[in-house]
Order: C-alpha cells, then structure tokens, then sequence
C-alpha cells in the first residue's frame, strides 16, 4: 500500500469514526408566524374562529412543504382563522424559508418577543374641575364617559378583585359582545369586566410556563394599570404612598372592559396575534395595549401592525403606546399609520424634593418622599465615588451599585450618585450602608421621573447636579438638606415629555406624525396604588 493510499484510508477511517462519535442533530425548531393573503374562502368564514375548513387549509398548505400532513397538524399551534389569514407553527429554518417562497404566502416571521412598554390627569386635561365636578364643554360629557364601549387590552391579564374593576356599568351586557370569560384560577367576570382570556402557546413554545400562566389573572401588575388608565372605575380615596389623594379613574369610566393575556415576562408575536384575532371576532370596540419591540419593524413583519390593521379594517380604534425607550431621536415604535400612537408625559403636578445645599442654594428635585429628614439640620454631603469600600470599583461606586459603598464612610451623610435604571436599589444600598439620604443625578436628560425610594431621596437634572457637585469641590464641609413637597399648578410647566418616552420621528414612514398624543399613559409597572 502506497504512503498516499495508506493516508487517504487513515483519513476516511477518521471521518468514520468522528461520524459515529457525533451523529447528525436534527436541526433546532423555533416558532414562526405565517401571515397569508386573503382569499375568497377566508371571507366567507372570518366569523369562524378555529373552522375545521379553515384548518385544514392551513394543514394542506403546510404539509405540502412539510410532505406530511400528519407533521402539519402536531407543527401549527395556533390557526387564525376569523379575521387574520394565517398561523403560527414551530418549524426548522430550512422549512420556513421553503414556506416563504410559497404562492399566497406574505411574510414568514420569527416568533420575535415584545415588551412591556395616574389620579389629576383628567383635571388637567380639561375633563374635570379640581373639586371632581364635570364642566358642560368637558369631552367626557359628549362622549358620556365611554357609555356603551368595549374596551379590549392586550397585556398581563388583569386582576379582577381590583376596585377598578368592581363596579356595574350596566346589567345588560351589549349583544353585539362574543366573548367569553376564563373562569379557571377563580377568575371572575361582573358587569365591568366582562371578558377575559388568555393566549400562551407562543410563549410556551419557548418557555416553561407556570401554573398562573394558564390563566387570565394579572401576575405582574402592568396589565391591571394600564386596563385601570384606559376605563377604570370611580375610585375615592385613591393615593401613592399617601401623597396624591383623590378620585382615581380611568379614560372612559363607563366602558365595558376585557382582557386579553398575551405577555409572558415578554410577549410573543404568535401570542399577540391571537389576542388581536379574538379581540375582533368578540365584537369589541377599541384595542388597546401597551407593548411593543425594542425599534421600529417594517410593517409585514410586524404582529402588532398586521394585528392593528384587521381591527382598524373590522371598525375597530387601536391606541398603542410609543414605547419606553426615549429620549432617543427616532425610538417611536407601533408607527404603522392605521393606529394612534401615544407617549408618555407630565401634568401640571410635581412631587418636589428640593437640595437646599450648605450655601443657601436650592436646587429643584422630585421624588415620592414617604419620610423626611428633621427639619433645621444640615447634613454631611458626600460623592459615592469617594465613599466607595475598598474592594469596589469606581465606575461602579458612582451608580451606588450593590454592595460598593463603605458604611463608615456613609453614615449620617446624604449620598450622591449618578441614576440609571436601578435608582430604587441605589437608594436600598445607602440605606444599609447607614446613609441618611440620596442624591440621584439625571445622566441623560432634564426631564427625571419620580420614584418611590427607601429612604429621602431627590433626583436632581445633569445641569443641577453640576451645580452640587462644584459646590461640594469648592467646600470644606459640604453639607445639604432634602426637603418634600407636592406643587400643583400655573407654576409647573406642563405637559413635558416624560424621559423614558419614546420620541419620534417616525423611522418607517417619515412623512407620518407619529407621536400623536402626548398623555399620561406610562406603562411602568405601578403595585403601590393598589388599583
């Protein structure tokens, strides 16, 4: 045997051996949503949600890729058959490219996952006077408080215990409603809250669920507040940690409400499509929801613009939040021109907690202010970085990160650190280290958004936390005073746009305005109003 017939036979004895040691892997299935044209068949039958006919259609066409229709049936795990042509289907990447090429076929997309993107607004809007009472040229009035609308939300569910959520709008639900209510966990429907459902198998297809998720029942809070802004209840007595008291309500007070759960931790495009395809066949009258993508999407790639478009086309008005991803120039997302688009600002109310520093100067801050320092004392002021333990790095002392601060440096004295998005923990880490308060610097913008903290806490604009810190290099012995405070009035510039809201221009379609509206719809979680 020559040296090169000996190698050639080494070789392929190798590859064998390689072959047996790693045997082929079937390639990774990932779930995608199929969007379809219309055809005559689904015009006839969009009133059937799920129709035997209609998904048999999609297994026809799917197992023509797939050359089995028995693959086709255990594949797709969500047919939209009222309203949206399509399905969703867990397929491997070869096999959606296939599909794609199809005749018939719009789009193939990934199974991308969104995210989830409150008592004087009204006053402020014009819609009511400061003692609770309605003006005659109030919108409100004109539209008698949302009397005889249904109001779907396409979020976490809801909790339908809330008072929000507990009063009678009419003992005669609408007939025009097809709804239905999921009674599983104990969940209640009444006369306010009249449908409930929820759409998980997109979300389960990559994630292991849990129990509450197989349920219409709110386990976060977001959908429960953003459902409560939109058509929540007269709610006396309404607060947040006490500051703020008042009626609490939503937009339209008299609206019918139903909540449709699509988010999981995040929110699946298979998941919020059903929710937009049950939404429309159960005869409601606006969509509403408060999530979105990372950035804008082309539009036949897009759930929630592929969504918003059928319900817009059924009738249906469809409000989407902008996105929490500001102030960035462009971030506006849900831009598709068929559907409002709001962001998040300020009104005429500011929950103040002003630095009155060791010169006399006071430096306008805010926060939620539960407890105060003693009043007539000044106290030791001093930067994290030079208050930071041993063993913690600067760049991480400045933010107040956990565990970075030395106690015997913090005691007594009020902290200043640079924010970020975990401002609530920075104040939890000066309170340990036996700080008596905190000074949060805005790093991005002038427009900070109050937080509820652990101890007395302001934050305080970039420009104005220049000001205190060339105060502290200029003293021997800085010191300070946080003060709290609520103002309400001709004296607050308002509306401004909140920091964390996403702005526009509109990056898809530029010659289309988008934000539209600029109200205070902040889709931040809120567990502290209990509403």
């Amino acid at each position: 045997m020559t040296t090169s017939t000996t190698f050639s036979f080494l070789l392929l004895l190798q590859i064998f051996w390689l072959c047996l040691m790693n045997p082929p892997v079937s390639a990774a299935k990932k779930s995608y949503v199929v969007y379809l044209e219309r055809d005559s068949h689904h015009e006839t039958n969009k009133h059937v949600l799920g129709s035997d006919q209609t998904r048999q259609t999609y297994h026809d066409l799917l197992g023509s890729c797939l050359l089995s229709q028995e693959r086709a049936k255990e594949a797709i795990f969500y047919s939209y058959s009222s309203i949206i042509n399509g399905f969703a289907a867990v397929l491997e990447d070869d096999e959606a490219e296939m599909l794609s090429g199809h005749p018939g076929v719009v789009s193939v997309l990934p199974d991308k996952v969104n995210q989830l993107h409150t008592t004087r607004s009204w006053e402020f809007m014009g819609l009511e006077d400061s003692n609770g009472g309605i003006p005659e040229e109030s919108i409100w009035k004109a539209a008698n408080f949302g009397e005889d609308v249904i109001i779907a939300n396409l979020d976490t569910g809801v909790w339908p215990e809330s008072p929000s959520f507990n009063c009678t709008v009419s003992e005669t639900i609408p007939s025009r409603w097809k709804g239905q209510c999921d009674s599983s966990s104990g969940f209640k429907c009444n006369r306010k809250l009249i449908g409930a459902r929820y759409f998980n198998q997109g979300a389960s297809a990559v994630n292991k669920l849990q129990a509450a998720d197989s349920s219409a029942m709110d386990t976060d809070g977001h959908g429960s507040h953003t459902l409560s802004t939109a058509a929540g209840c007269l709610v006396p007595g309404a607060n947040f940690l006490g500051s703020a008291n008042g009626t609490a309500k939503g937009g339209s007070p008299k609206a019918w409400v139903a909540t449709y759960k699509v988010c999981y931790g995040g929110c699946y495009d298979a998941d919020i499509l059903a929710g937009f395809d049950a939404a429309i066949q159960d005869g409601v009258d606006i969509i509403s929801l408060s999530l979105g993508s990372f950035s804008p999407v082309a539009y036949s790639s897009d759930s929630i613009a592929i969504g918003s478009f059928h319900a817009v086309k059924n009738g249906i008005t469809v409000v989407a939040s902008a996105g929490n991803s500001g102030p960035y120039a462009s971030s506006v997302v849900n831009v598709a021109p068929w559907m409002l688009t709001v962001a998040a600002s300020s009104v005429d109310r500011q929950f103040e907690s002003d630095v009155i520093l060791g010169n006399g100067q006071k430096i306008k801050g805010i926060s939620f202010n539960t407890d105060t320092l003693p009043p007539g004392n000044l106290y030791p002021l001093i930067n994290a970085v030079d208050a930071k333990s041993s063993d913690a790095d600067p760049s991480d002392a400045k933010y107040c990160y956990s565990s970075t601060l030395e106690p015997s440096k913090v005691k007594g004295q009020i902290v200043v650190c640079i924010s970020s998005s975990d401002d609530v923990e920075k104040s939890l880490e000066v309170s340990q280290a036996g700080g008596v308060g905190v000074v949060l610097v805005n790093s991005y913008s002038d427009s900070p958004t109050p937080k509820a903290h652990y101890l007395p806490t302001s934050m305080v604009s970039k420009k104005d936390g220049d000001s205190i810190l060339a105060y502290m290099s200029q003293a021997e012995s800085p010191t300070a005073y946080i003060s709290g405070d609520t103002v309400v009035g001709e004296t607050v510039v308002a509306p401004a746009m909140a920091s964390f809201s996403s702005t526009g221009p509109n990056g898809l379609t530029p010659e289309i305005l988008k934000v539209h509206d600029c109200l205070m719809r902040c889709s931040k979680r809120c567990k502290h109003t209990n509403l």
